[in-house]
This record gives structure tokens, C-alpha cells and sequence, in this order.
């Protein structure tokens, strides 16, 4: 699965085909030339197999690794989400209470109605007029009931999961991940992934690094960075009471009635105070950098843009394993330069380019000079022929005239 991460592949059948064409993986995987490599079948089998808290404990040992290498700090955590299409079609939804699919259900309503209604084009344009067509309380997939409706970002309606990450906003280290309905709000949702960094950077507090240093905050997650998705009076006081200072970023809601609320207008009005502050404003900007770059290498080029399991907890296995492969790119990167196999090939590509380039700069520099030595034979002056070979090399436009 960390493979899957690492050459950029979204599917497990497109996993178990790069591992029997790569040599190079087979080695890795101890795997030789005359062993089959697991198919398809075998990599999801095993995943159903083993359970979520062995990859769990997998997630955390890799943080437990970042720790090591002073790349967790634990104080101050970003937190964001996205929403992944789910392996479901919109067009098999039916009913939770009858079971029928959806047409059959508009066949009904037109029925009702007395619409005579004869093929599936007329049923879409009766439907059109409805208000409010698909819910997640009235409608379910069959073959992944705990995917929930729910319109993407490039403005589909899809079933879907949501993925939400819990940032480390000095190294860019996911310290917490968490799953849900695609359905699900931002604000409903943020308080189970502070919690659960709360406690992965406190398991992490007594990891040393090699000098002997404690990198990690000693008082664990102490600030929470967030969208304005995230503002509600619920989420801020809820926070301040969980004594973690906030950092959301505030919708414009026009003037508000705190009636009876001054326990929110405190918190409210703190964490306005505190995003219009310098830090507020450089924490603001670093999210960008921080987690929407993790959502890129987990999801674009680390081939998880969509989703070919099922099940709530089988995408919750996914998603642990990613962030951990992505912490380890994270990790390789800070060591050897490179966080990926094809990055360090393109590293090692330019590397070579670079030295041939200077080899033929080299070669243009001194080959005149050369010509010039070899043209006046044994009676020439190192010293009297240097300034006549480079003047006749400038003549023939062998040498920069820079240099």
C-alpha cells in the first residue's frame, strides 16, 4: 500500500502490476525472480484481514520516527479535510425505508401526481422541479451503505468520504487523521481530530533526538489553525475550553445578537483578536504550504484521488496508510533530499545534465587553446601563447568573450 503511495498508483490492481514488472520493487519487497507477486485480490484480502488498530500503531510508529528527527513539534496543528468519491454510483441509490431505486421512486411520485410520465427523460424533468431531491436520511448505496451524498469540490454530486488531517504548522508532519461521511460538516468533526493529535503529540512528548533533545512541546497541542469552514460559536467555545487558543479564520457574518451567549462572545471575539494579529495572519498564509501541500501528495500524486474500497473502515485503513507513507516521504526528504524514488531520479538526472554541461563548457574553453599549442609545435612560451590562443579562440568564436 506505502508502494502505492510512493510510485503515484490509485488502484491495487495497478499495484500488484507495478510489483511483478519491477524488478527493483521486488528486491525491496524480498520477493525473487522465480516467487509470484500478490495480486489484487491477495493486497485487499490482507487489508480486510488486518485490523485498524494494527494500522493505527503503524500510523504511530512512523510519528514516533518524525519525533526522533525533530520534526514534530506538536504546539501548533492545522487542520483541513477533503472529500473523496467514493466506489459507489449515484445512479444505484435507493430508498432506506422501501428500497426501491430512484426511478422507481419517480415513477411513483408521477403516478401520484397523475403525470403520465413514459420513458426516463420525462421521470428527470419531473424530478427537476422538485426542491430537494437526494438525502442522506431517505436515500443509501447498497453496495457501501456509509458513503453519504454530498457535492465534490469541482461541484459534483457524488457519494463520498471526507479525510481530515491534523498538521504539525512548523514542519508540515500529519500528527492525526480521521474518516467520515462525505456529508458531514467541518465544524461537527473538528473536535475528534484536535483530540486525536491532542494525544498522538503527548505519546510523542518523552521521543529524543539524537543529540538528546526533546523537540516535542512539553504541553502537547497548545493553538488549532483552520478555514472558516471550521467557524461556528460551538467549535471556538469548545476549544477555549479544551484551553487550545484558536486560529480560524472568520466568516463575515454582520452584526450578531449575543443575547445570553457570553460565554461564545468570549471566545469569539479571542479568536478574532487573534487572527488579526501578525502570528494569526503567518499562520493563516502557512496553511497553504502546510496542509493543502499534504492534500497534494497524498491525493494527486500520491494516487488517492479516488477511492477503490468500501466501508468506512477499510477507507480509514487507506488513509492512515498514506499519511504514513506521506510522513516518510517527509522524513526521507529531510535526510537524503529526496522524498520520493521519482524525485531522487530527477535529483540524479540533473546532477548528470549539470556535469555535462560543464564537461562541454570546458571543452569549448580549451579546445582552441589547444589547436594553437599543437599548431606552433615544440617552439611556443606557455606564458607568450596563452593571450595569442585565447585571441585567436574569440577570433573563431570558441571562447565566451565574458569570460
Amino acid at each position: 500500500m506505502m508502494i502505492g503511495f510512493f510510485e503515484g498508483l490509485d488502484s491495487e490492481r495497478g499495484i500488484a502490476w507495478r510489483l511483478a514488472d519491477s524488478l527493483t520493487l521486488r528486491q525491496f519487497l524480498s520477493i525473487g525472480l522465480d516467487e509470484k507477486t500478490p495480486d489484487h485480490v491477495t493486497i485487499s484480502r490482507t487489508r480486510r484481514l488486518i485490523d485498524g488498530e494494527t494500522h493505527q500503531r503503524i500510523f504511530s510508529w512512523v510519528l514516533e520516527r518524525l519525533a526522533q528527527a525533530g520534526l514534530i513539534k506538536g504546539k501548533t496543528i492545522g487542520v483541513d479535510s477533503t472529500t473523496l468519491e467514493a466506489n459507489a454510483a449515484m445512479k444505484s441509490i435507493v430508498r432506506r425505508d422501501t428500497g426501491e431505486s430512484y426511478m422507481a421512486y419517480l415513477k411513483r411520485l408521477a403516478e401520484a401526481e397523475g403525470i403520465e410520465a413514459k420513458d426516463a427523460a420525462a421521470l428527470l424533468r419531473l424530478d427537476r422541479k422538485r426542491k430537494k431531491r437526494t438525502s442522506n436520511e431517505d436515500w443509501k448505496s447498497p453496495s457501501d451503505e456509509e458513503a453519504e451524498i454530498t457535492k465534490l469540490k469541482d461541484g459534483r454530486t457524488a457519494l463520498a468520504f471526507k479525510a481530515e488531517n491534523a498538521v504539525d504548522m512548523e514542519t508540515g508532519a500529519i500528527v492525526a487523521v480521521t474518516t467520515h461521511g462525505g456529508a458531514a460538516a467541518d465544524t461537527a468533526t473538528i473536535t475528534e481530530t484536535v483530540i486525536d493529535a491532542a494525544v498522538a503529540v503527548a505519546d510523542l512528548i518523552a521521543e529524543k533526538t539524537p543529540q538528546g533533545e526533546y523537540e516535542v512541546h512539553p504541553d502537547a497541542v497548545q493553538e488549532v489553525v483552520a478555514d472558516k469552514g471550521y467557524h461556528s460559536n460551538e467549535v471556538a467555545l469548545g476549544l477555549a475550553e479544551m484551553d487550545v487558543r484558536t486560529y480560524i479564520a472568520e466568516p463575515d457574518r454582520g452584526p450578531r445578537n449575543w443575547n445570553g451567549k457570553a460565554a461564545e462572545k468570549a471566545a469569539v471575539y479571542g479568536n478574532r483578536r487573534r487572527i488579526q494579529g501578525d502570528r494569526g495572519k503567518r499562520l493563516q498564509r502557512q496553511r497553504g504550504e502546510r496542509i493543502e501541500r499534504n492534500f497534494a501528495h497524498q491525493f494527486d500524486t500520491g494516487g488517492l484521488d479516488r477511492l477503490y474500497v468500501r466501508g468506512k473502515e477499510n477507507v480509514h485503513k487507506k488513509f492512515l496508510i498514506q499519511a504514513a507513507a506521506c510522513n516518510l516521504a517527509l522524513l526521507m526528504r529531510s535526510t537524503y533530499g529526496s522524498g520520493k524514488p521519482r524525485a531522487a531520479h530527477d535529483a540524479v538526472v540533473d546532477a548528470i545534465l549539470t556535469i555535462v554541461a560543464v564537461i562541454k563548457a570546458v571543452e569549448d574553453l580549451f579546445t582552441p587553446m589547444v589547436r594553437e599549442l599543437l599548431r606552433q609545435g615544440s617552439s611556443f612560451s606557455p606564458i607568450r601563447t596563452l593571450p595569442s590562443a585565447i585571441s585567436a579562440s574569440r577570433k573563431t568564436g570558441g571562447l565566451d568573450t565574458g569570460c
